[in-house]
């Protein structure tokens, strides 16, 4: 797994543009003519969504750090709760290990897209 992977996030209107652009330079290389203003906008558009998508990868992390740290806290709390309450820092650990297997799952797909 690399430290740093690209991650690009796409709108549906640079989607559009970019697959328009792809289409329209592939036929200009079928032709034999290729339009470097394609390869520049292609990339334009490509480093656009390489920043929105390192911004939201971070974000992710942020949210699976925290998302940890609260599962800390509340298997602390399990540890230490008294006997009446028991059953319920245990739910509350059972939640907070949802949301981390949740951020995690995100992470992973956001660095697998």
């Amino acid at each position: 797994m690399s430290s740093n992977p690209t991650v690009y996030s796409y709108t549906r209107a640079e989607s559009r543009e970019r697959a328009k652009l792809f289409r329209k330079g592939f036929r200009q290389a079928l032709a034999d003519c290729v339009d470097p203003d394609i390869r520049r906008k292609i990339e334009r558009i490509d480093q656009s969504a390489a920043a929105r998508g390192a911004l939201e990868l971070d974000a992710l992390h942020k949210v699976q750090a925290d998302a940890r740290q609260d599962l800390a806290a509340a298997k602390a709390v399990e540890r230490t709760a008294p006997r009446a309450e028991k059953a319920a820092a245990r739910e509350a650990r059972k939640q907070a290990e949802q949301r981390v297997r949740l951020a995690e799952r995100a992470v992973y797909k956001a660095e697998r897209s």
